[in-house]
């Protein structure tokens, strides 16, 4: 189901798979290989596209069928370089209310250590 919201999309682009799906957790993978700057480094922008995807999911299933979740503000600290495999990223719930929704994404390597921590503030808003 959320993976055919994204058919055609940047994520898809990029590799992104849906892992878990709920409004206070949002679990993603995408491929390091693809997604890299020309030193062979995960791509910064690749991570917060993959923190923006998590949490804009997370925040439209919070936000119901009638409505929309747009991404209004993010952030994003990279504390390390990927290099091969995957990353995986967590959307974490930190406020859910009627006109805003915001999470807390990390990224995360095989290996467990934390490559990027995000936080993205999504509007919540009528079709």
């Amino acid at each position: 189901m959320v993976g055919d919201m994204h058919a055609g999309t940047l994520p898809e682009r990029m590799g992104v798979e849906f892992l878990e799906a709920t409004p206070e957790r949002v679990t993603g993978r995408m491929p390091v290989e693809g997604n890299t700057q020309p030193y062979g480094l995960l791509h910064g922008g690749a991570s917060v596209v993959l923190a923006e995807t998590l949490g804009s999911v997370a925040a439209a299933i919070h936000a119901g069928p009638e409505r929309i979740a747009v991404g209004i503000e993010i952030s994003a600290t990279h504390h390390r370089s990927a290099t091969s495999g995957h990353v995986t990223g967590v959307a974490t719930r930190l406020h859910a209310g009627r006109t805003l929704a915001t999470y807390e994404i990390v990224i995360s390597d095989e290996q467990g250590r934390r490559v990027c921590t995000s936080r993205l503030t999504c509007l919540l808003r009528d079709r």
